[in-house]
């Protein structure tokens, strides 16, 4: 799973955006989110604020960055600060909900319940504030 939780700058609208797919998360797959992220956001100006997942900081991905820098700035959040990342609120949330005590027969079950969880976070702007507050990133 990708996921990305954005503001506008004017405060007036959160939202989560979200990926899954079938294989591992990787570069490619990465560089393929943010471009969609490029498109939903109609061209705007983006900061990306992430981790230190080594997809994030591959030579492939430092030199994609180079090439989007008209824009998007990507800055990186210190070490072990997960406190700091509301993405991590959001997967706490979803697993203390939809996920929480769940004993799927297949992975699409749990793919299923992981996403109707990434979509009931999505549909809620003041759930998706309340994570960027905790991480003391909101406006």
């Amino acid at each position: 799973m990708s996921g990305a939780l954005a503001y506008q700058p004017d405060g007036s609208q959160a939202a989560l955006m979200f990926q899954i797919k079938k294989d591992s998360c990787n570069t490619e797959s990465l560089i393929g989110f943010l471009q969609h992220l490029h498109e939903h956001f109609g061209g705007a100006n983006v900061t990306l604020i992430w981790d230190n997942l080594p997809s994030h900081k591959s030579r492939a991905m430092k030199a994609w960055l180079a090439t989007q820098a008209s824009w998007l700035r990507a800055e990186r959040l210190p070490g072990y600060a997960h406190d700091l990342n509301p993405i991590e609120m959001v997967w706490g949330n979803v697993k203390a909900v939809e996920l929480a005590n769940l004993c799927p027969d297949t992975i699409d079950e749990a793919r299923d319940a992981a996403e109707a969880g990434l979509k009931r976070v999505s549909s809620s702007s003041q759930l998706c504030f309340a994570f960027l507050a905790h991480t003391g990133l909101s406006l």
